[in-house]
């Protein structure tokens, strides 16, 4: 099921008048039996968006299509979702089985088919022998299981997840999360995870859509947005350790940092513009124009991360990670070049990306 946002925007006013416009203008069209991630820091905009998806919440302007059909005014329950919250919403007093039924008996599914449905559910979130318990006798990952089991039994045409892994400890977000990805596809059905965990949003998302106080940012095959960022946000908000920005110029189309020309552009001359080099983007090179001085060294495997206070600002740091095969002490001073496709250079009024 295509899901096509047009035009939507939501704006909340609050009872001195004031309004906040949670949603800007949004344009997306979310292709038909993909897992596709919301993705940005709290108070972008993206569950104001879920909700509005699934009808909770009404758009101030815009559309909102499931295929060809316009659903932006019919009730949640006509539109076919399947909606799973943050905290899971299960009945205690139910066991797992009368939870994932729930739904059906709303729609007066016989009780016998019922329950096939319901088995069939439970064997494909991997609950299926836990049918005769109650929640409270659950871990956070069973819960979350049962929640999405209790989603997909009225074969919805879109499964929506509000920040599903978010009260589940490190080990059963990473489990849960490769669970959601075979289930997705298991069932084939269009999916939208919000999350702000980037992380979480990379890993299983065929595509994701990066938004920022309203805004669309930038949407694609998450390694494209990593590798090519359209402008400084998408840049800031992907990456672990986080890309390093430096003040740069741009001089008869040479990039200049720290006083070397570590790259040529087609960009226009600029006397001030960010530099943005992701951490893996350093390559010790004996002919390298970029001579730095190592603060500290921690090794973590297969690579080395390399602490070095900035020259300009001597209170700043920044990170670069190289292979563990140099061997690089504190104290030392190492030359570096720049891998092209690891750097990147933005407007400093815009944040655009440049060239």
């Amino acid at each position: 099921m295509e899901i096509k946002l047009q035009n939507l925007t939501k704006v909340f006013q609050a009872k001195d008048k004031t309004e906040t416009i949670a949603v800007n203008s949004l344009d997306i069209t979310i292709p038909a039996g993909k897992l596709i991630g919301l993705l940005g820091p709290s108070g972008c905009g993206k569950s104001t968006t879920l909700y509005m998806i699934a009808g909770l919440l009404k758009p101030t302007e815009g559309k909102i299509f499931f295929g060809d059909e316009d659903v932006t005014e019919k009730a949640p329950e006509d539109r076919g979702i399947g909606l799973v919250f943050q905290n899971y919403a299960l009945y205690p007093h139910m066991t797992v089985r009368q939870n994932i039924m729930f739904p059906l008996e709303n729609l007066k599914v016989p009780k016998a088919e019922a329950m096939v449905r319901a088995q069939e559910m439970a064997d494909l979130v991997g609950i299926g022998e836990l049918m005769d318990r109650k929640p409270k006798q659950l871990s956070g990952g069973q819960q979350q299981r049962v929640a999405i089991a209790r989603a997909l039994v009225k074969k919805p045409r879109v499964l929506l997840l509000d920040e599903p892994l978010s009260n589940l400890d490190a080990r059963l977000r990473l489990q849960t999360r490769e669970e959601i990805k075979r289930i997705q596809r298991e069932t084939g059905i269009t999916t939208i995870f919000v999350t702000h965990d980037q992380e979480e949003a990379m890993s299983i998302s065929d595509e994701i859509v990066l938004m920022e106080v309203g805004f669309k940012r930038q949407v694609g095959i998450p390694q494209d947005v990593y590798d090519m960022p359209e402008n400084l946000f998408s840049a800031k908000f992907l990456g672990t350790p986080p890309i390093n920005l430096f003040e740069g110029s741009i001089k008869e189309g040479k990039v200049t940092l720290f006083g070397g020309v570590i790259e040529k552009t087609k960009a226009k001359d600029i006397e001030s513009c960010w530099i943005g080099i992701r951490p893996e983007g350093f390559l010790v090179d004996k002919e390298g124009p970029l001579e730095l001085h190592i603060d500290m060294v921690e090794t973590i495997g297969r690579d080395t991360s390399l602490v070095i206070k900035d020259e300009k600002n001597n209170t700043r740091s920044f990170r670069v990670i190289v292979d563990s095969s140099n061997r690089i002490l504190p104290g030392d001073k190492v030359k570096f070049s720049v891998k092209p496709s690891k750097l990147f250079l933005f407007d400093k009024v815009t944040g655009e990306k440049l060239g």
